[in-house]
């Protein structure tokens, strides 16, 4: 089997556990591909947690949950450093924290106070934690999955804009339709007859192997001049609006930052490798670029006062920009 098939049969498996959220199954796997975190929000129930833990299930991987509280402290996240005695003789050991894991997932990121987000966010952008001045890695495969809640916001913390621009994507995550919910219903029957059976079966894991080759294939993966013409105009249009449409200005603060263009640039990619193309199209660029963009634009008064949303901004964006 090549890369590319063992991703799509990992994509699958995940998505036998997660009904009619196709999309957010996608992104997770776009995010995995891309080498980038993910902020996923949604309301409770959604299966965000379930989606991460049914990755770790089928991917030869460690996983690491963390429930983000108000009363949480760096060091519970980073590890610390503790003092040992042994034989009349004494030092100090670091013990690593659950961030030295493959795959994060950082439930409900904004309960937690700033102090402990920055720890997390750090180690995020460097891949290594530092302790007591000196620094240790992080796996090569390292991927955080973090949650937010769209609902009660008493007593959190939410992320400032320039933390929030570390994500490679902000993912929201809907309602399934109705026949999803009625196969949700039959899937969790189904988990609960088969009990300790289901649980004892050992699932195929694929090796983090396959994600490294595919992630240098995604590598050699062609961006026409056009496109990437394309991908900086989306850019520049959200930080010089008035050069399209004058009612855009009035919606808009501050635009995408440099590494919207990265990460738009990374994901559009992987996106066409995923789809069993060796380039990128237009197309690749409109399916995700609401993802890459939702968290990274601040939107004026006027636009709250309207309550018009960043992906209507996002949407008459794509309508203005032409493909050149």
């Amino acid at each position: 089997m090549t890369a590319r098939d063992d991703i799509i049969a990992l994509g699958k498996r995940i998505g036998q556990s997660i009904i009619g959220q196709e999309q957010m199954v996608e992104r997770l796997l776009l995010g995995l591909l891309a080498n980038g975190h993910l902020l996923v929000e949604g309301l409770p129930g959604l299966a965000k947690t379930r989606a991460i833990k049914s990755l770790a299930k089928n991917l030869n991987s460690q996983l690491s949950r963390v429930q983000f509280t108000p009363d949480l402290l760096p060091a519970d996240i980073t590890g610390s450093e503790i003092y040992f005695s042994e034989a009349g003789k004494g030092e100090f050991k670091f013990q690593p924290g659950p961030i030295f894991a493959n795959l994060i997932l950082a439930d409900e990121i904004n309960r937690a106070p700033a102090k402990v987000q920055s720890a997390l966010l750090e180690a995020m952008e460097e891949r290594q934690v530092t302790v007591g001045g000196k620094s240790y890695p992080l796996p090569e495969l390292f991927m955080v999955m973090a949650t937010q809640n769209p609902i009660e916001q008493e007593g959190t913390y939410p992320l400032p804009e320039a933390q929030l621009d570390r994500f490679l994507m902000h993912v929201e995550v809907g309602y399934p339709d109705e026949v999803s919910e009625a196969a949700i219903m039959r899937l969790v029957r189904g988990e609960e007859n088969a009990g300790e059976q289901m649980k004892s079966a050992p699932a195929e894991r694929l090796d983090p192997q396959a994600v490294f080759d595919a992630r240098r294939e995604i590598g050699a993966v062609t961006v026409s001049d056009p496109v990437e013409k394309y991908i900086v105009a989306l850019v520049f249009a959200t930080r010089y609006p008035d050069r399209y449409d004058k009612d855009l200005a009035k919606l808009l603060q501050v635009g995408v930052s440099p590494r919207g263009v990265i990460g738009l640039d990374k994901v559009s990619r992987s996106h066409a490798w995923l789809k069993g193309r060796d380039y990128v199209t237009p197309d690749d660029v409109k399916a995700i670029v609401n993802d890459v963009f939702r968290h990274r634009l601040i939107l004026s008064y006027d636009a709250h006062a309207s309550n018009t949303s960043a992906d209507q901004v996002i949407d008459r964006i794509v309508e203005l920009v032409a493909v050149s």
